[in-house]
């Protein structure tokens, strides 16, 4: 029961991934057949970042009421009619419709799968799920690349592949429902923490009470520092190699492509040792690494190597701190509060997602692109900076979910 359960929701993270792609690699088409400008595509964005904000609030209520896999299934489900809605859409204005339940549905998925896992399952499936995350992200675009290249399908064809598959998931979660409340929460929080199994308090946690609890706003700043570096560097890396290094074209798209490909292998590398070294190494070592890379390309030196190495080097790096942040939240701050506390962040990371590339095209328009890897910098010092306040707290004792000092 608890092995199906985990292998079904390997399968859903792997469906996470596979839509976050697709308006990226379908743009340069989209635009021009639903004539709009190319900017038009930040709209899009920001309607879907808007909504998977919203539910991310709102998860720790739907989640208490309706329990983690029906929140589940029922996400998944707006997401498939969204994305068929898209392929279904002729305009840019039915596109900005579907977009609403697509934000809702991906936001409260999110919170809810990563709080359920965090519940229930070791520190190494954590990595391996949002590893996994990242192939479906990176199947995507060539499923776009497939749709595009036949005659009879078109971009289209490719939200309604994707469509098709996340509906085929909705129906595979519904049918599961009933294993969901059967895993053991002692036997998970044994093995996943280590901890004797304790009682966990279903009531409410109100979105102020949960701000309000000691260390949150620290670990909000950590995740929004991630989550906006990571996003920077997937925009901004290839423009930086190009424009800044004179690095040719195709090699900077092929190395800004080894950081994502970097996160996933890393994830699944993380796996292997995250039981044993733990999650505030895990985030200590990433921010640490990330700060490596980013000093690597910053080096003037009369090679590309250096740089193009950096790249590699600050992927890897990143790869476990989300997981690890997520799964060290009901240690933190206690098992009856890790639902709110998760949705909190994930709307924090949605928010620096969201926020960082813009403000930092606008700040390189003013300077120029060579404060990109110091961009990277100030936001790893202020990530590690907040995640290592948080540990001090716990140290203390001074959290929800810390020991006794």
């Amino acid at each position: 029961m608890y092995a199906l359960l985990l292998a079904i929701i390997y399968v859903a993270f792997i469906s996470l991934g596979l839509p976050d792609s697709l308006v990226g690699a379908g743009w340069p088409v989209m635009h021009s057949d639903l004539g709009v400008p190319l900017g038009f595509a930040g709209v899009l964005t920001t309607i879907i970042a808007g909504g998977t904000i919203v539910s991310s609030l709102a998860s720790e209520r739907l989640t208490r009421r309706f329990s983690a896999g029906s929140v589940t299934a029922v996400s998944v489900g707006m997401t498939a009619a969204a994305l068929v809605g898209f392929s279904l859409s002729d305009s840019f204005w039915m596109l900005c419709l579907w977009a609403i339940p697509y934000g809702l549905g991906a936001g409260a998925v999110d919170a809810a799968l990563n709080n359920y896992v965090a519940l229930h399952y070791a520190a190494r499936h954590m990595n391996w799920l949002h590893a996994c995350w990242g192939v479906g992200a990176a199947i995507s675009p060539f499923v776009m690349s497939f749709a595009l290249s036949s005659s009879s399908l078109g971009w289209s064809g490719a939200y309604w592949i994707i469509g098709g598959v996340q509906a085929l998931l909705t129906l595979v979660l519904f049918i599961s429902l009933p294993l969901w409340g059967r895993v053991n929460p002692a036997r998970a929080a044994v093995e996943a923490q280590g901890l004797e199994g304790a009682p966990v308090n279903t009531g409410h946690v109100p979105l102020g009470t949960a701000l309000r609890i000691r260390g949150v706003k620290l670990i909000l700043a950590a995740f929004f520092a991630y989550c906006a570096l990571e996003s920077t560097a997937i925009l901004w890396a290839s423009t930086f190699l190009v424009e800044d290094r004179g690095v040719e074209a195709a090699t900077a798209a092929a190395f800004a492509s080894l950081f994502l490909l970097g996160i996933t292998a890393g994830r699944f590398l993380a796996g292997f040792v995250a039981d044993h070294v733990g999650d505030r190494a895990l985030i200590r070592g990433g921010f640490l690494a990330v700060g490596v890379g980013a000093v690597m390309i910053a080096v003037p030196v009369g090679t590309d190597v250096l740089a193009l190495a950096g790249l590699v080097v600050a992927g890897l790096g990143s790869a476990p701190i989300y997981p690890a942040i997520i799964h060290s939240t009901p240690v933190n701050f206690g098992r009856q509060n890790s639902q709110a506390i998760i949705g909190v962040q994930m709307a924090a990371a949605y928010t620096g997602s969201t926020l960082a590339p813009p403000l930092f095209g606008a700040l390189s328009t003013w300077l120029g692109l060579w404060i990109f890897p110091f961009f990277i910098l100030a936001l790893v010092a202020l990530g590690l900076a907040m995640s290592e306040r948080l540990n001090r707290r716990v140290d203390h004792g001074e959290l929800a979910g810390a020991p006794a000092a």
